[in-house]
C-alpha cells in the first residue's frame, strides 16, 4: 500500500507519480483530493487526484516542488512508500451537460483542472480549454488537454509558446466575441482565479474555482483552510474545494496564504542545509 509505482518528471520541479492505494482509487471522483504524510515527522499536505485507475488500484498525483514536503516527496522514487495517504476527500465536482464549458488552468492548476475537464467532455459538453505557464518549458499536459478539448488555447507569460500573455486574456476575448459560454471552471494562482471571476461576473457566466488554502487535518476541525464565501465562513476541506467564484473573498484568501511565508522559507533552508 502507498507504494509509488511510477514516477515522471513533467517539467522543472513538476513531478507526476502513480501511487498504489486501491481503496481510494475505487472511490475517487473528479474534484476530490487526498492528504498525505511522507514520514512520522512530516506535515500533512493536500494533493488533487489527477486520475484514478480502479482496475490497477492506483491514483495519479501531480505536484510542484515548492515547499519542504513537496520537495521531499519529489525525492522519492518508484518502489518507495508514502507513510500515509488519506482520501478521497472533499466534495466531488458537479458534472452536468451545461453546454459550452471553458476550463482555465494556470501553471500546476492545469493538473487539477484536467479530471474535471475530462468529466465535462464525457458529459457531452463543448469543451474549450485555456492552459498557461510562465514559459514553454513549464507548460504541462498539453497533449492530454488537446485530446479531450474541442478548442485548446495556450498562453505563456514570455511568449515562448502559444499566445504571449495570460490565460484570462484569452477568456476575455472569448466572452467579448459573443460566443455563448455556459460554464467556466478555473484552477491556478489566486490572482488568476480572481481575474477569472471578475471577467465572468460581468458576463453573468456561472463560474466555479477550486481552492487550495492552507490545510491541516482536512476534516473541518482545525479551521486552517477556512475561506469566506458569500459572506460566510466555509472550510475548503469539507465544504469544497470548489466554490462559486463570484462569492469568494479572494483578497482575504490571498492574505491568509501569506501568513506562513517566513516559516515556509525557514523549513526550506533546513532542507537545503
Amino acid at each position: 500500500m502507498n507504494e509509488i509505482v511510477k514516477k515522471e518528471v513533467l517539467a522543472d520541479k513538476i513531478k507526476k507519480i502513480e501511487v498504489r492505494v486501491p481503496e481510494i482509487a475505487s472511490k475517487a471522483l473528479p474534484g476530490q483530493f487526498v492528504v498525505l504524510r511522507i514520514n512520522e515527522e512530516g506535515e500533512r499536505i493536500p494533493l488533487t487526484v489527477q486520475k484514478s485507475d480502479p482496475g490497477g488500484g492506483t491514483i495519479t498525483l501531480i505536484f510542484l516542488e515548492i515547499g519542504k514536503t513537496t520537495t521531499l516527496l519529489g525525492e522519492l522514487n518508484e518502489g518507495d512508500r508514502i507513510l500515509n495517504v488519506a482520501g478521497p476527500l472533499g466534495v466531488p465536482s458537479e458534472i452536468e451537460n451545461y453546454g459550452t464549458c471553458v476550463i482555465v488552468g494556470g501553471g500546476i492548476g492545469s493538473a487539477c483542472a484536467l479530471p474535471v475537464a475530462r468529466a465535462l467532455k464525457e458529459a457531452g459538453n463543448y469543451l474549450i480549454s485555456i492552459i498557461g505557464a510562465k514559459t514553454r518549458d513549464l507548460l504541462i499536459l498539453e497533449d492530454e488537454f488537446d485530446e479531450i478539448s474541442d478548442e485548446l488555447h495556450i498562453t505563456t507569460d514570455d511568449g515562448s509558446y502559444g499566445r504571449k500573455g495570460f490565460t484570462v486574456m484569452v477568456l476575455q476575448d472569448i466572452l467579448d466575441s459573443g460566443k455563448g459560454v455556459d460554464y467556466v471552471y478555473s484552477v491556478g494562482p489566486v490572482v488568476m482565479m480572481r481575474s477569472v471571476a471578475d471577467i465572468t461576473r460581468k458576463h453573468s457566466v456561472k463560474t466555479v474555482v477550486s481552492l487550495n488554502p492552507i490545510m491541516v487535518d482536512a476534516t473541518g476541525m482545525c479551521g486552517g483552510c477556512r475561506v469566506e464565501v458569500g459572506g460566510e465562513t466555509r472550510f475548503a476541506c469539507v465544504d469544497g474545494p470548489e466554490f462559486d467564484a463570484h462569492q469568494v473573498d479572494f483578497d482575504l484568501l490571498l492574505k491568509r496564504q501569506r501568513y506562513y511565508t517566513e516559516e515556509e522559507g525557514c523549513a526550506m533552508d533546513r532542507v537545503g542545509g
